[in-house]
C-alpha cells in the first residue's frame, strides 16, 4: 500500500519508530475538546480524567519505545486557547510520554511561515492537517513519500529553533 492511499489514522496505527507533529495555529477551539475548553474559560479545575484516552493511546506507543514529540510555532501573548492547550493539554500528555518542544516568534521571524500543520511518521510518511479560521479541523491528506525529504527539513527547522515546552513554560506559563 502506497503511503499517499493510507489515512491519518493507518498510520498512526502503523508507525515505527516515530511520530512528529507541528502545530502552527493560535486556536484549535473548534477541533475536539470544546466542552473542556469551555470548562477551561469558565475557571473550572482540571477533570483527573481529561484527554485520558490520547493519554492510554501515547502510553501504548512510548512503553514500546517509540517517540511522540511536536513543536508548537507560536507567539506571546498566547491565545486564551493555546494557554488551554499548554496548560491542560500539554501537562496532561506528557504523562504519556509526549515531548512538546516550543518554537516562540515573539521576538524573531517565524522560519515556516507558509508551512501548514502536519503529522510526520517514521521519516517517511506525511499527513498535513487542514484548519479552518475557527479552529475546526477540516481533514488531513497523506502525500507520497516523495515529499518526506521536504517535511524532514520542516522538522529539523522546527526543532532548531525550539526549546523544550518544560523550559518555555517555566518563564512563560501562567
Amino acid at each position: 500500500m502506497s503511503s499517499s492511499s493510507r489515512t491519518l489514522g493507518e498510520l498512526f496505527d502503523t508507525f515505527e519508530r516515530e511520530a512528529f507533529r507541528l502545530e502552527t495555529l493560535s486556536d484549535y477551539s473548534g477541533s475536539g475538546n470544546v466542552a473542556s475548553y469551555q470548562e477551561f474559560l469558565a475557571g473550572k479545575r482540571q477533570p483527573a480524567d481529561y484527554n485520558s484516552a490520547w493519554v492510554k493511546e501515547l502510553r501504548s506507543h512510548t512503553s514500546r519505545g517509540k517517540r511522540v514529540y511536536r513543536v508548537h510555532i507560536l507567539s506571546r501573548p498566547l491565545s486564551p486557547y493555546l494557554r488551554f492547550e499548554l496548560g491542560w493539554g500539554y501537562q496532561k500528555n506528557m504523562s504519556g510520554g509526549e515531548e512538546f518542544f516550543i518554537l516562540d516568534t515573539t521576538t524573531r521571524p517565524n522560519p515556516l511561515p507558509d508551512v501548514p500543520d502536519f503529522w510526520f511518521f517514521d521519516s517517511a510518511a506525511t499527513a498535513v492537517l487542514s484548519y479552518d479560521k475557527a479552529g475546526v479541523f477540516l481533514g488531513s491528506e497523506v502525500l507520497g513519500a516523495e515529499r518526506a525529504p521536504e517535511f524532514a527539513a520542516y522538522r529539523e527547522t522546527a526543532l532548531a529553533g525550539a526549546e523544550p515546552f518544560a523550559d518555555w513554560w517555566a518563564t512563560y506559563g501562567e
